[in-house]
């Protein structure tokens, strides 16, 4: 058997072990020593400590740095004593930082589309297969909530942006890569500790809080889902996903719901407001919708629906609400 490259070490180094693809990725990335130094920042290290593992001079280590943090490729932490570097530690992480890198190439982002529409379920089914709890969850949207539940703040996209320090909106990797819904693409909205990062990289650029307000509620218009990280607290990001780009999906269309959680709310429709126009049918992207009865009503499927509020956007006849069906059930802190 071959020895492995060092870009065949990274992509299992991030659980992409039997990748065919993400090698190629982190090849187009990284040349033979940006490798090495990824390869070395595992567990976070130093300069001079990167410099031991790799026999790298320290002064061309400094001087590879920035364009790897740029790339996407490792990231700085300077709790105490001098900066460490750590790489990228997984794959999405992977996917979501180099997509969206300033001068990300064509030919990288061709590679991450044929992995997504090739690989990624089956990575996803490794990963659903450890996780204690769901990494996201569906925020709704606040138009129209039963009126006993109480909307908390960290699932109330408002709020989290409201009690942000720091707020920035960068680029849908996912649409950066596909983009074929056609659906607005500076719309990720990163909060706090994610927002500096995007700032400082380049690949963001400041929001006020009116701003991102604004911007939540047109991608409400534009029929996009908030998932926001799966945390009592502000989380990093609010995603805003599309149908067909967004890499959150395809467990919940298997029926597993494991990587994504749904909110813990569930559409509600009242049959006598609701005029049959089938709106709502095409808003949903969970196939949670359908007309039954001698009136064809809108009837939701329980099983399918996620809570995420888009249908209520769209629905003329303010025929749609949302309930309370589920405690919260999130990552503690």
């Amino acid at each position: 058997m071959s020895e492995k490259t060092l870009h065949q070490q990274l992509s299992e180094a991030i659980g992409a072990g039997e990748s065919l693809l993400v090698p190629k990725i982190f090849e187009a990335l990284a040349d033979e020593n940006e490798a090495k130094i990824l390869m070395a920042a595992a567990p976070p290290a130093t300069v001079d400590e990167i410099s031991e593992k790799t026999g790298l001079p320290s002064e061309d280590i400094e001087k590879m740095l920035d364009p790897l943090f740029r790339k996407g490729l490792i990231f700085m932490s300077k709790k105490k004593g001098p900066t460490r570097y750590y790489r990228v530690r997984n794959v999405g992480q992977f996917h979501d930082a180099t997509a969206v890198a300033l001068d990300a190439s064509r030919e990288m982002l061709d590679l991450w589309k044929e992995y997504m529409e090739t690989e990624w379920s089956e990575y996803l089914k490794q990963v659903e297969a450890v996780i204690p709890q769901p990494v996201m969850r569906v925020v709704p949207v606040n138009l129209s909530i039963d009126s006993k539940a109480q909307i908390l703040a960290f699932e109330d996209v408002k709020s989290i942006v409201e009690g942000a320090k720091s707020i920035a909106v960068t680029k849908c990797s996912c649409r950066v890569i596909d983009g074929k819904c056609g659906k607005p693409v500076e719309v990720c909205i990163q909060v706090n500790r994610a927002a500096d990062y995007a700032i400082q990289r380049g690949t963001g650029r400041e929001l006020s809080v009116e701003e991102a307000i604004d911007m939540l509620k047109m991608c409400e218009e534009e029929g996009l889902v908030h998932v926001s990280d799966n945390r009592k607290a502000v989380g990093h990001v609010i995603c805003n996903c599309c149908n067909d780009c967004c890499l959150n999906w395809p467990s919940v269309r298997t029926g597993l719901k494991k990587f994504v959680a749904p909110s813990r709310f569930e559409a509600l429709v009242d049959a006598e407001s609701c005029s049959g126009c089938e709106t709502c049918l095409e808003a949903c992207f969970f196939e949670a919708i359908s007309m039954e009865g001698e009136d064809e009503t809108a009837v939701v499927d329980p099983e399918k629906c996620m809570g995420c509020g888009v249908c209520i956007v769209t629905c003329p006849t303010e025929a749609i609400s949302l309930k309370e069906v589920r405690a919260p059930d999130f990552v503690p802190e």
